[in-house]
């Protein structure tokens, strides 16, 4: 099946002032996050994707803005590949967290649960932004991308190439499923901001191909042809050259 590129957003503001931004409205890229993202971008112009998901949240459109105009500037990029905005991949709902210090957060009760049982946390309901729970969260991503997967494998192929541009804690989710953790790990895994992980599905099994990537060569993730007659599905013995 074809390989999924995850991209969490550059820094904002309120990743460098300690602020939990959730769905807060005119969250965008600072200076600093600006950068990153047009790093990645030119790391990934090269790659053939045929498709980007992309959260409605400005941070994650500005991020996708800088991919896409890397890609076109590219000579047999992919700026002109199909882009989607997908609420089912945008962040988590925070309740009543959304805006505040996160060092004023981790004085209550429910950041241990956060921390510890994730798969137990809800956020608490407030009148202004809606709440959901971890699990709620993990449930909506994965379903979405599992859907986005099977519809870019029917029209492009299972060699195909496609990214998702969305955030840590939803690309943290994602990444849990895939390597078949409980939602209780899923804080061991670390996204950074503008970083890349991989995921590639099969009909036997998902496949974690690269976790908080900032600045490996990428031209691998590009489809090749089989050299061997493995199962696509399965895992190689001895563990393989990739």
């Amino acid at each position: 099946m074809p390989t999924l590129l995850l991209v969490r957003h550059g820094r904002t503001d309120a990743n460098a002032t300690g602020l939990l931004a959730g769905w807060t409205e005119g969250v965008g890229l600072d200076d600093q996050g600006r950068a990153q993202a047009r790093d990645l971008a030119t790391r990934l112009a090269g790659l053939p994707v045929r498709l980007a998901a992309v959260s409605p949240l400005q941070r994650c459109q500005e991020t996708a803005d800088e991919l896409y105009a890397a890609a076109r500037a590219h000579d047999g990029g992919w700026g002109e590949a199909r882009r989607v905005t997908v609420d089912a991949i945008g962040e988590c709902h925070y309740g009543a967290w959304t805006g505040r210090p996160l060092a004023e957060l981790a004085q209550e009760d429910l950041w241990r649960t956060v921390q510890d049982h994730p798969s137990r946390a809800r956020f608490p309901a407030s009148q202004e932004h809606a709440s959901e729970s971890i699990a709620d969260l993990q449930h909506r991503a994965v379903a979405a991308v599992r859907d986005l997967d099977r519809l870019v494998e029917a029209e492009h192929g299972p060699d195909a190439v496609w990214l998702l541009v969305s955030h840590g804690d939803v690309i943290k989710a994602i990444l849990a499923d895939a390597a078949g953790s409980h939602l209780d790990l899923f804080q061991r895994f670390v996204v950074g901001p503008a970083s890349l992980s991989v995921i590639r599905y099969t009909a036997t099994r998902p496949f974690v191909i690269r976790l908080n990537d900032g600045g490996h060569d990428l031209s691998g993730l590009a489809p090749t042809r089989p050299k061997d007659e493995t199962p696509r599905g399965d895992a190689a013995v001895g563990g393989g050259t990739a």
